[in-house]
């Protein structure tokens, strides 16, 4: 589902491109799950 937030379709035609697409927007997806993790320390 988030996939299809950053478009609908692969742009490029050529498969080493579209293999390069797919991995920009998954690298887009990872970089924006790390900032909603919240980060949790041990009190005490």
């Amino acid at each position: 589902h988030c996939i299809k937030l950053l478009g609908q379709s692969v742009m490029a035609r050529d498969f080493d491109r579209q293999v390069a697409e797919i991995q920009i927007r998954i690298a887009v997806l990872n970089r924006y799950t790390a900032l909603g993790i919240p980060v949790t320390e041990p009190v005490g």
